[in-house]
Parts: structure tokens; sequence; C-alpha cells
């Protein structure tokens, strides 16, 4: 039970740590258009991330699924600057019923769920080099993934908190809030693209 607390420790570490920003980068940019009152969305949303990234992790760790790190490495990021670019054509609507809406909340889930698939293989990569020659991988595969997901729910709390904090405290308008937040996302997004297009040339 103890190697389950460890793991499950390293999973939450590993989402939340500010020197491997890219997963954080992906959540908040896919968050960035809610705000608090929609948690029922955003945990939709979530969901189907976790169920992306947990697919790809087992197989990945499992050793059931090959696949070359540096393109992995390379390809997350352009996932952070897709979602990034979809934000920028975010529209405030006031029907909640319409079919377009609906639409398009499908297809922001679906695009978690392709994503998610993308990012598992990077988590798994880590989770593999903590490994090493462990019989046993089911305990620690299980609790890492419990770790990722507690570290995204902070994370997503911590953007929605904030987003309420400041379109409240400063009255101001959500789009505005949408697009300087996406920019930003997308910026870093775009300088790690280019960062690991070098590292994978070289």
């Amino acid at each position: 039970m103890n190697d389950f607390w460890i793991y499950l420790g390293l999973g939450f570490d590993h989402i939340t740590d500010p020197g491997g920003y890219d997963h954080i980068l992906f959540i908040i940019a896919l968050c960035a258009i809610y705000t608090l009152s929609q948690w029922r969305q955003v945990l939709i949303l979530v969901t189907a991330f976790t169920i992306g990234h947990s697919i790809t992790l087992a197989l990945a760790t499992l050793r059931l699924l090959t696949f070359r790190s540096d393109v992995i490495e390379l390809l997350i990021p352009i996932t952070i600057l897709i979602t990034a670019i979809i934000n920028f054509f975010y529209q405030e609507r006031t029907s909640p019923f319409s079919t377009r809406i609906k639409s398009r909340k499908w297809g922001r889930y679906s695009l978690a769920l392709a994503f998610g698939l993308i990012h598992g293989l990077g988590f798994s990569s880590y989770l593999r080099s903590l490994l090493g020659r462990e019989a046993d991988i089911v305990t620690p595969l299980l609790a890492f993934n419990v770790g990722l997901e507690l570290g995204q729910l902070l994370i997503v709390s911590l953007v929605l908190g904030l987003s309420h904090f400041i379109l409240n405290a400063f009255r101001g308008h959500r789009r505005d809030w949408v697009l300087i937040i996406s920019g930003i996302v997308a910026g870093m997004a775009i300088s790690l693209i280019i960062n690991n297009s070098l590292v994978s040339g070289s």
C-alpha cells in the first residue's frame, strides 16, 4: 500500500511540476473558455482527457504500444497550440440549448479525448523510467494515474477560481480573458514546438 501512495504522489507531482509545464498549459487552454458556474462541463471535459491519457498510459507502460519519444514531445505542444487557437474563435452565446452549441461541446470533448491519447504517451515515458525492472506495474500504474487526475483537478480549480476572481473583481469581459490567456498559452506552445524541433533535429 505504501507503493500506491508513493506513485500517487509522483503522478501528482509530475503534472503539477512547473518545470514540465507543457501538460499544465494544455489544461489551462482546455479550461480557458469556461467559468466556475460551468464546472459540470469542465468535469466532463477533464474526464474525457483522463480517459484518453489513461488508455495510452496503460498500453505504453505495459509495453503493448511503442512510439518515438521525440515525436510525442513535439506533438504535445502542438496539441496545446491547436487548443489555444480554437479558443480564439470562442463566442459567448445566450442560447445554451441550441444544436450548434451542443455540437461544439461534443467536439471539444472529443478533442480532449483525442489529445489525451497523445499526452498519455508523454506520461508513460516518465512512469517507465521510474518503474525500471519492477515486476508488478499494475498498482504503480493505477496510483500514478490517480495522482495525475488529482493534479489535473487542482489545476482546473485554480484556473476557474482565478477566472472567477478577475472577471468579478475587475469587471472584466469573458472574451478578453479567453483571448489573453489563450494568447499567452499559444506563445509558450510555439516556443516549445521550436525548442523540441531543434532538439529532435540535432
